[in-house]
């Protein structure tokens, strides 16, 4: 949304004032005013007028005007009804040198997952991928990871529903007929030996119950409704608030877990390591207790066993 347009709309939530008044506190032609009232009507937000002047009546549910009103974070919103991925545009955007930009789409056609999976998408669920620039060295990217599995964790859990976090990247409902998935999050990186050149975290929530696969649960089945709106920007406020606090992220993330105390088996590129997780170290190493000892895991495909 263009500056002056953020700023009429902030001017007209306070409302009513007059056209005259606006164009004076903004330093723009009363015809310019009108303009930016008419898309902001175009895109959804109900603006009464009268002799008092304009003001707010109301707010569209979703999209990216709506998400960045009242959005206390530092992001640019680009909203799609429909996308491929929101990771390939934010990667795209990546390119073209933007940076805090969340990527939302009401549905993805070509979502994916960790190890290149599929990853249903359907319309009407929470679909973003957030893209920045952070100071850091590439080792240390997977607290972003960690970041925003405690953000979307803590988002859920605010709307009602017992969300979890799996190791590395999965949050889950437990259930006394087994644990089911409720999101996932995809990092991707590009930057060079010292330092990031930018970031991708893609974020898919499950909403509702219908055309899920099997072992997936959405939010809809834990709680009566879900102002998508507001979950998208509480998710991004908690993630802009976490994102340059690793210790906060660490202990936040160790609060929620479901992986600690487990007994896993983690698929690595090189191994398979089977023992009971015991903790989460920065950058975000899984610490599994083994026969031989404990074994700090970076990256791999992490499986719940059940109890021998």
């Amino acid at each position: 949304m263009q500056e002056t347009r953020r700023e009429v709309l902030d001017a007209i939530a306070d409302g009513p004032i007059s056209g005259p008044d606006l164009a004076a506190r903004l330093d723009v032609s009363r015809a310019a005013i009108w303009k930016h009232v008419e898309a902001l009507r175009e895109a959804g937000f109900a603006v009464e007028s009268d002799d008092t002047g304009y003001r707010l009546a109301g707010v569209p549910e979703y999209g990216g005007p709506a998400i960045e009103f009242g959005l206390d974070a530092p992001f640019t919103v680009e909203y799609h009804d429909s996308l491929p991925s929101t990771n390939a545009r934010a990667r795209k955007l990546a390119t073209e040198g933007a940076t805090d930009v969340a990527v939302v789409a009401d549905e993805q056609t070509g979502g994916r997952g960790r190890l290149d999976r599929g990853w249903v998408s359907p319309p009407g669920g929470i679909w973003l991928s957030v893209l920045c620039r952070p100071d850091l060295p590439p080792a240390h990217a997977p607290i972003l990871t960690l970041a925003a599995a405690v953000a979307a964790t803590e988002t859920a859990r605010e709307a009602g529903v017992d969300a979890r976090i799996k190791w590395p990247n999965d949050l889950l409902v437990p259930g006394t007929d087994g644990d089911q998935k409720l999101a996932g999050i995809l990092t991707e990186m590009e930057g060079e030996a010292d330092r990031v050149s930018w970031v991708v975290i893609g974020i898919g929530i499950n909403v509702g119950v219908e055309d899920l696969p099997e072992g997936a649960t959405g939010l809809l089945a834990h709680t009566e409704s879900v102002d998508r709106r507001r979950f998208v920007q509480r998710l991004l406020e908690r993630f802009d608030a976490l994102r340059t606090d690793p210790e906060r992220v660490i202990g936040a993330w160790r609060e929620h877990a479901l992986t600690i105390g487990q007994r896993v088996r983690v698929e690595t590129p090189a191994d398979e390591i089977v023992g009971e997780a015991v903790d989460v170290e920065f950058p975000g190493s899984l610490v599994v207790e083994t026969d031989d000892g404990p074994i700090r895991v970076h990256a791999g495909d992490c499986e719940h066993l059940r109890p021998a």
